[in-house]
């Protein structure tokens, strides 16, 4: 079964897409309000977005992936405000410097800098920060075994 393949209409603009790289998957959420008549086209190395907002305006993007996706274990969602995108990454571990392989970055394509981790030594930086917790941990369970500390030292009147 063949999508159809969606078409640039002749007035449209870019929806405006923030995206963040993950070790599996990328996110891109495009910005529109009120999504209606949606269509996303996923494809291993692109994809096309195609709707209208609450008033009527006609959103296109079409982007070139930096690398490959899944297209069977990439999906979209749609919002009140946003389209969010989910790409599984054909190569995990391996991460995106940019969401498009062309280096000319678009005006509309922003990083998600509140989403952004670098993840790339997660695995020894996350394992150090867990076993700093860990030991935190029994050495609280370790001292207050007793009763609880008296708090009388404590006063309101300073």
């Amino acid at each position: 079964m063949n999508k159809p393949k969606i078409v640039r209409p002749e007035e449209s603009q870019p929806a405006r897409a923030l995206w963040f790289d993950r070790k599996k998957y990328v996110t891109i959420n495009f910005k529109v309000q009120r999504p209606k008549d949606v269509q996303v086209d996923i494809q291993p190395d692109k994809m096309i977005l195609c709707c209208k907002n609450d008033t009527d305006d006609v959103f296109y993007n079409e982007l070139h992936f930096y690398e490959k996706v899944q297209i069977h274990d990439s999906r979209e969602r749609v919002y009140d405000r946003t389209i969010n995108v989910l790409l599984r990454k054909v190569k995990p571990d391996y991460a995106w410097p940019r969401l498009q392989k062309d280096e000319a970055r678009p005006s509309w394509i922003t990083v998600d800098f509140d989403n952004w981790r670098d993840w790339e030594n997660e695995e020894d930086e996350g394992k150090e920060e867990f076993d700093r917790y860990a030991d935190m941990i029994q050495e609280i369970s370790g001292k207050n075994k007793g009763a609880a500390p008296d708090m009388g030292d404590l006063s309101d009147s300073d």
